[in-house]
C-alpha cells in the first residue's frame, strides 16, 4: 500500500525576509491595546465551534467529533477588539488547545485587549485503524474526512503507514483550522471582535496550519468534499469568509504545502501571492534539529520577490545558547515570545498601545 521512498513532503521549510513596506491600516477603527497586562481574564472552554468525521480503533464507519476551542477574552467594555487564534502543535498525532505554554501566551494578550482562541483539531487520532486493508478499503474507510486525490497521492507516495496517516490528518487539520476562523466570523458581533485585525499563531504543526491558512485560497480545504459526503460541513459556517493580517509562526515546517503541491500538481510555491499576510517567525539554530534552521534562507527570494513583509528573529535560550525546537523561554534582547510578536503585531497593524 504505501510505495516509493520517502519524499520530500514532510521536509521542512522556514522562511526570513526583510521589511519593505510600510503598515497598512484598514479601513476599520483601530482597535486600542495595552502596553501592560491590564484586563482580568475571562475564559470559556471547549467551546464547540463545528463537527468533524472521525474513527476511533474499532470503528468500521465514520461517526461524528465535536471541534473544541478556548477563548480569553478581556474583561472590558470595549466593542473593538483584535483576535489572535492559535494552533497548536504536536505533528499532526496529538496536542492539546491548552498547553501550558499557550495559557500562558493567551493570557497575555487577553489580558491586554486581545481576544485570544486556541484550537483543537482532527489528528491521527481521529484516524482509527487501517492495517489489512487494501487502497479501495481504505478509500472507502476515509471517505468524507479527506479528498480522495489526497488518499490516492498519499497511498502512492507515503513510505509508511504513519506518513501516510500523517498526511489524512494534515488535510483535517486544516479543514477543522479554516472552519475555526470562519466560527470567529460568524460570532465576531458576542465578542466584539474586529475581524480587519485576525492573527493566526501556532507552534510546530500548528505553524504549518498556519502558513498554509495565510495563503490558501478561501475555498481549499472546504470545496474539495461535498457536503453529501461530509455532512459534518454542514457546521462550520460555509457562508463566512475571513482574512487574515498577520501570521505567527513557531519551529515549523512547509511540508503541508509541500504535501499539497504534491497532491493537485502545483509548482513549488505556487500558492505564495503579493496579498499573502505578513509573517513572525522565532526559530532556533540548535544542531540537529528537526527544522533546520538553514532551510529559512531557501524562502528568503520568495517574501522579497513579493513584497511580503516578514521577520525571522532567531531564538536563543535563557543562557545564552542556541533554541531548538518548543523554545517557549527563549529570550531576544531582553524579550521573551509574547513580547516579541506583540511589538510584531501592534507595529504592523498599527495598533493603539496605550
Amino acid at each position: 500500500m504505501y510505495k516509493i521512498a520517502y519524499l520530500s513532503i514532510f521536509a521542512v521549510l522556514l522562511f526570513t525576509a526583510c521589511s519593505k513596506d510600510e503598515p497598512i491600516t484598514p479601513d476599520n477603527e483601530i482597535p486600542v491595546v495595552k502596553a501592560e497586562a491590564s484586563y482580568t481574564v475571562l475564559k470559556e472552554i471547549d467551546i464547540t465551534y463545528a463537527d468533524g468525521l472521525a474513527h476511533d480503533e474499532s470503528s468500521t464507519s465514520s461517526f461524528t467529533t465535536p471541534l473544541k476551542l478556548d477563548i480569553y477574552s478581556p474583561d472590558n467594555n470595549s466593542e473593538n477588539r483584535p483576535v489572535f487564534m492559535w494552533i497548536h502543535g504536536g505533528g499532526f498525532t496529538g496536542g492539546i488547545k491548552h498547553n501550558p505554554e499557550i495559557v500562558k501566551i493567551a493570557n497575555y494578550y487577553a489580558s491586554r485587549g486581545w481576544v485570544f482562541i486556541s484550537i483543537d483539531y482532527r489528528t491521527t487520532e481521529e484516524l482509527g485503524n487501517t492495517q489489512g486493508m487494501n487502497e479501495e478499503e481504505v478509500l472507502s474507510y476515509y471517505r468524507g474526512i479527506a479528498p480522495n486525490r489526497w488518499i490516492d497521492s498519499l497511498l502512492n507516495n507515503a513510505q509508511t503507514s504513519g506518513n501516510f496517516k500523517k498526511g489524512i490528518a494534515m488535510y483535517m487539520a486544516q479543514r477543522d483550522s479554516k472552519a475555526a476562523l470562519r466560527w470567529i466570523v460568524a460570532n465576531s458581533n458576542t465578542y466584539n471582535i474586529n475581524t480587519d485585525f485576525i492573527t493566526v499563531g501556532g507552534n510546530s504543526a500548528g505553524s504549518a496550519s498556519t502558513i498554509a491558512l495565510g495563503i490558501s485560497n478561501q475555498e481549499d480545504f472546504r470545496d474539495e468534499i461535498p457536503i453529501s459526503v461530509d455532512y459534518t460541513l454542514s457546521t462550520t459556517n460555509l457562508n463566512e469568509n475571513y482574512s487574515v493580517r498577520s501570521m505567527v509562526y513557531f519551529w515549523g515546517s512547509n511540508a503541508k504545502l509541500d504535501l499539497y503541491e504534491m497532491v493537485y500538481d502545483l509548482e513549488q510555491y505556487d500558492r505564495y501571492d503579493s496579498n499573502d499576510p505578513e509573517l513572525f517567525m522565532g526559530h532556533g539554530q540548535a544542531p540537529d534539529l528537526q527544522t533546520p534552521y538553514e532551510e529559512a534562507l531557501e524562502l528568503q527570494g520568495i517574501y522579497d520577490s513579493l513584497g511580503i513583509y516578514n521577520k525571522l528573529v532567531t531564538l536563543l535560550l535563557p543562557n545564552g545558547d542556541p533554541a531548538g525546537h518548543g523554545a517557549w523561554d527563549a529570550i531576544v534582547d531582553g524579550k521573551g515570545l509574547s513580547e516579541l510578536t506583540f511589538d510584531f503585531l501592534t507595529e504592523r497593524q498599527n495598533l493603539i498601545v496605550e
